[in-house]
């Protein structure tokens, strides 16, 4: 919050916060709040305790027990009708005889302690190396946030501009529309002259409210990818010029670039491929584990008396116990080729992501200067319509040239400037996928 604090300006005039904001406050700020950023800091958090759960594995096992029973009809064991233990007074070949009393109770601990386990030392090594393909999942999730926020950024800016020029030849068609009625009540022009350019102000005037609609969802995209509140207010502080320096442009088009992500994460899932085939070769060797047990038991014929301590007798053991695994179906050698396969497949990955990087950082560097050679073209363009429309309005203004000319100079002057912005809204977006390609966002 406290980078929402910093950004934070009381408008005295409504008494409403408004966020005032800069492409860089706008990243720190996604990275904090957006929802796909907190979920994997908590991942790397959920990381952590995974690795204390392996951990406690090879820690002393301690374990309490306590038993009472109530022996509502005590067995019953039979003896042969014979010998000692014949009873002339049962017409039976057997002897029923019940051993046993009517209340039991136990009160014990064990200690058991892992010796040798072969998976424990392998899976700390796993444990380990998850919580460092969660930090890379990470920063992998932060750089989508990070491209996210540039390009919708970038989306309000250009949008802004548009309907500015929008509003500005709103404005010039305005003025043009009133001079021209003017000159018709006088009788120096005919009425579709007026018309014309009233058809011109009403596509204007449509135009101009497709453009406010997009400002508006570029806005709310803007938050989206923030993780700010949907009522929030929000003000742009930068300008397109202060965000399309060339020297930042043409820095970035030298740029060989640096470690990609995802290769780490292919890395990291072939050491824990690695680490899984491990585990399932160290399954042939023994397990040894050692134990101690202590209880105390007691029993009686009445309740009361089976908590008086001449009634209670106690019992330890401690000895060790070793599992050793002989023949389990060849399922073992069958998890080690699968461990192998994957191994196998997660190097072809490898190779596969490292040459489309490549391609990618090729192609992200050739858009750019396709990007900036139409943007420069297109500038062009609406530098001459400009001239145009100005020329065609001077020599209407003083007789020389027709409505119907004014009309169509404007008319190719909104779509150069419209061609201009889209142009210049692929540059920048040109811009950060090529940020992404080289692994500086």
């Amino acid at each position: 919050m406290s980078i929402l604090l910093g950004l934070i300006f009381i408008s005295p005039s409504y008494g409403q916060e408004v966020l005032v904001l800069t492409l860089e406050e706008s990243v720190k700020y996604a990275i904090e709040n957006n929802v796909d950023a907190k979920n994997a800091q908590l991942e790397v958090m959920a990381s952590k305790g995974i690795i204390g759960e392996n951990l406690a594995k090879g820690l002393p096992q301690i374990t309490g027990n306590f038993d009472f029973t109530h022996n509502m009809l005590i067995p019953v064991v039979f003896l042969p009708n014979a010998g000692p233990f014949a009873d002339p007074n049962i017409d039976s070949d057997v002897v029923p005889a019940r051993f046993g009393v009517d209340f039991q109770s136990a009160l014990g601990v064990r200690l058991e302690q892992m010796i040798f386990d072969g998976s424990y030392f392998v899976g700390l090594k796993a444990a380990k190396t998850l919580k460092m393909l969660t930090e890379f999942d990470k920063e992998k999730t932060e750089n989508d946030i990070i491209e996210g926020v540039k390009k919708a950024y970038y989306s309000v800016l250009v949008n802004d501009e548009r309907r500015k020029l929008v509003e500005a030849n709103l404005g010039r068609l305005e003025t043009l529309l009133h001079d021209t009625e003017a000159l018709f009540e006088a009788g120096f022009v005919e009425k579709i002259d007026v018309s014309r350019i009233k058809v011109q102000r009403n596509n204007l005037n449509t135009e101009l409210d497709k453009v406010v609609t997009g400002t508006a969802i570029s806005v709310e995209m803007l938050k989206l990818q923030m993780g700010l509140p949907m009522n929030s207010t929000i003000e742009i502080s930068e300008k397109l010029s202060d965000l399309n320096e060339k020297a930042e442009i043409a820095s970035l088009l030298e740029n060989d670039g640096y470690r990609r992500v995802e290769i780490d994460q292919l890395n990291t899932n072939l050491v824990l491929a690695n680490l899984d085939l491990k585990n399932n070769q160290v399954q042939y060797m023994p397990k040894i584990n050692g134990f101690l047990t202590y209880q105390r038991s007691g029993a009686s014929l009445d309740f009361n008396s089976l908590w008086q301590s001449n009634n209670w007798f106690s019992v330890s053991t401690v000895g060790v116990n070793m599992s050793i695994p002989i023949f389990d179906g060849f399922s073992k050698s069958n998890k080690i080729k699968q461990n192998r396969v994957q191994i196998q497949q997660l190097e072809n990955q490898k190779g596969f992501v490292e040459s489309n990087i490549d391609i990618e950082r090729f192609q992200a560097k050739a858009n750019l200067k396709n990007s900036l050679k139409a943007l420069s073209v297109q500038d062009e363009n609406r530098q001459l319509a400009l001239e145009v429309f100005q020329m065609a309005k001077i020599k209407y203004d003083e007789g020389v040239g027709s409505n119907l000319e004014v009309v169509e100079a404007d008319s190719a002057l909104k779509e150069a400037e419209s061609n201009y912005f889209s142009a210049l809204f692929d540059t920048l977006i040109s811009r950060v996928d090529l940020e992404k390609a080289l692994g500086i966002l």
